[in-house]
């Protein structure tokens, strides 16, 4: 017979509640440290100036930073059904990012169905096309079903850093994380 414990309700708060808000403070703190430079906006840019819904797509190693290079005002993100999936999407709330639970593999059907549904209502949507289960940096069917569905244009998001320091020698005591990061818009690809 098994004992219950009180760990199990403990660790879901501590999950669901008290870690989603530290990490996206430590991802803003972190965003804050760094120097940004955008390639390629523009084009985004006007879609949020006429509030014309985009389906932003990044790749899965990618999704760290992707809060901060968001442009627009409203976004749907789809994440995994998988355990660690609930954390990133209680993460993504944080920032005011509503999430849509599904992959491929789990619940694809209804995620793409909800997806489809908020995107009329005028939202952005953001995927990791190459799916939970890779393989890494190759398209999946999804965003393109999604892109043909919406009407809406993929515009492909990447981000990098790097880690030089922007300090003179002698003085990078002040902050051991400064450094540049990059957000690169991709050609915007018609639905």
């Amino acid at each position: 017979m098994k004992r219950l414990t009180t760990k199990r309700p403990v660790v879901n708060w501590l999950t669901h509640s008290v870690l989603p808000v530290i990490a996206s403070w430590g991802i803003r703190l972190l965003g804050k440290t760094m120097t940004w430079t955008t390639v390629g906006g523009e084009g985004v840019d006007v879609f949020v100036r006429k509030r014309m819904p985009i389906i932003i797509a990044f790749w899965h190693g990618r999704q760290l930073m992707m809060p901060l290079a968001y442009r627009g005002t409203m976004a749907s993100i789809l994440i995994s059904q998988h355990r660690d999936g609930g954390l990133i999407a209680s993460i993504m709330q944080q920032f005011g990012f509503q999430a849509i639970r599904g992959s491929s593999s789990r619940r694809g059907a209804q995620a793409l169905r909800e997806l489809v549904s908020v995107g009329r209502q005028g939202q952005d949507l953001v995927v990791t096309p190459d799916g939970p289960r890779g393989p890494a940096c190759h398209v999946q069917m999804g965003v393109i079903l999604l892109a043909k569905l919406t009407g809406f244009p993929i515009v492909p998001l990447t981000f990098a850093c790097s880690k030089k320091k922007s300090f003179q020698v002698g003085t990078d005591f002040k902050s051991l994380i400064l450094g540049r990061k990059v957000c690169l818009f991709g050609e915007i690809l018609s639905g």
